[in-house]
């Protein structure tokens, strides 16, 4: 049984980027889905070793954060800023740290670096925005 879900995970990798591309707390990998019934932009970083991926969709107005395309951290590249409203979240858990979106996170998106790839997974809300 958990062979099988393996391989259906597998199956349902998305490709995204080089992990060589995503440079410890610097650009984000920026990429369109399907949220629920719309169109929407998600993100993937690396921040402290890790590739952390979300939706590109501030909690307290639904509205685009990068200020510059791929561009999501402060200035001293500890959190993930709202270039809006001035929101602040935690980059290795997505959660408001300062500002108007109050105790709420952002929407995580399931990603996964191996190989020398990041690959992305499609959820029940959220999947590829194109067919191949």
């Amino acid at each position: 049984m958990a062979e099988s879900t393996a391989a259906a995970r597998e199956a349902d990798a998305q490709p995204l980027c080089p992990s060589a591309e995503l440079i410890e707390r610097g650009d984000a990998f920026v990429f369109d889905v399907l949220h629920v019934n719309g169109l929407a932009r998600a993100f993937v970083l690396r921040f402290e070793g890790q590739v952390r991926g979300y939706l590109n969709r501030c909690v307290h107005v639904a509205a685009e954060m990068d200020w510059l395309p791929g561009k999501f951290l402060d200035a001293d590249a500890r959190f993930i800023l709202c270039s809006i409203h001035g929101a602040a979240y935690e980059p290795s858990t997505g959660r408001c740290v300062g500002g108007p979106c109050g105790r709420a996170s952002l929407t995580p998106i399931d990603v996964e670096e191996r190989d020398g790839q990041v690959y992305w997974y499609p959820s029940r809300d959220i999947r590829p925005a194109f067919a191949d």
